[in-house]
């Protein structure tokens, strides 16, 4: 039996495989999602566990044959009915042929929707800085042709005029410089995630009146982060569902083990959920609801998700959500390194 010691430490499951495609190696992450044991599998051939074996047979036959990776994404193991992707790389070691990475479809899938997001979030930040940089700077001509104007005005309730062009391009400022942001980097350094919720939870009762319920994990550890970037994320969002009409929000957090986030493994992560009771986020735009200048509410700047996925995305991690109406979740999961 093949043996390779670093292929037993990981989490996701991989199978080795010789030149007739018949299993020669599985490590215990592929025991586990296989529901049986290695000395059961060694011997198998491979395209019998699945049922679609024409598809994954011609996905083996170009990986033997070139050096490039390839992925059946529709390959169900015919033992339980698992959807499973297989992603196949070409190997040379004792005698193997091929090397097969098995991940249930579900995670393969949230993955894509991760990296997409991460793209579009990139995309959509060059965008917006480009853009706050065009209004930027007739924002300073229109200011200031205010204040002389005002200067020459001798009625003073003409000069209410000038003061509301003046305070309206300072706000439209103030927006502007929050496109431009962050432009900082991040200052890391340890800290508790629930002292950030507790500090968000007096903003948000001061601000609202809300009394946010706590349901924490005691038992999480310190992290390492950007205390203000991530007291900034999750304000933006519990202010999101006070505006949106949640009367009742909740700050959980809790432990997860053996977590991938974009694509990397971490031995513990934190996820951190903000439940609210709401109407929910429109169908229309669930799809782009962290994208920038989206919002649901009339009179939002669409700004306030965009900004948390972007402060949440410098600390490695995502932000995800679930919502209908009555109840929304925004899940935010942060590595713990």
């Amino acid at each position: 039996m093949a043996s390779f010691p670093g292929l037993d430490l990981l989490a996701t499951a991989v199978v080795a495989l010789d030149d007739s495609f018949v299993v020669r190696y599985a490590n215990p992450a592929a025991e586990n999602l296989l529901a049986t044991g290695a000395r059961s599998l060694i011997g198998q051939p491979f395209l019998g566990l699945f049922s679609e074996r024409a598809e994954l047979e011609r996905t083996l036959d170009e990986a033997r044959v070139t050096h490039w990776d390839y992925s059946a994404q529709d390959a169900t193991y015919a033992r339980t009915g698992l959807p499973l992707s297989c992603v196949v790389t070409r190997i040379e070691a004792q005698g193997l042929a091929l090397l097969a990475e098995l991940r249930p479809l579900d995670r393969q899938l949230r993955q894509a929707r991760e990296e997409r997001m991460l793209f579009e979030q990139q995309t959509n930040r060059e965008l917006i800085r480009n853009l706050a940089h065009e209004i930027k700077n007739p924002l300073g001509g229109l200011r200031g042709s205010a204040q002389l104007l005002e200067r020459e005005l001798e009625r003073p309730e003409l000069r209410e005029y000038t003061q509301v062009i003046i305070k309206e391009a300072d706000r439209l400022q103030a927006l502007m410089d929050r496109m431009l942001t962050p432009h900082r980097a991040p200052r890391v350094e340890p800290l508790g995630i629930h002292e950030v919720l507790e500090r968000v939870r007096i903003l948000v009762k001061s601000e609202y009146g809300i009394e946010i319920c706590q349901d924490y994990d005691p038992s999480l550890p310190e992290m390492f982060g950007d205390r203000e970037l991530l007291i900034q994320a999750v304000l933006n969002i519990a202010r999101n569902a006070a505006q949106a009409g949640g009367r009742n929000i909740v700050f959980r957090t809790r432990a997860v083990r053996q977590l991938t986030i974009l694509r990397q493994r971490f031995k513990l992560a934190l996820e951190l959920q903000v439940v609210d009771d709401g109407p929910g986020v429109p169908e229309e735009i669930q799809d782009r609801i962290f994208s920038p200048l989206v919002s649901g509410r009339e009179g939002g700047s669409g700004l306030g998700l965009s900004l948390a996925q972007t402060f949440i995305q410098y600390h490695q991690g995502v932000i995800e959500f679930e919502s209908r109406p009555g109840r929304t979740t925004f899940r935010i999961l942060l590595p713990i390194t």
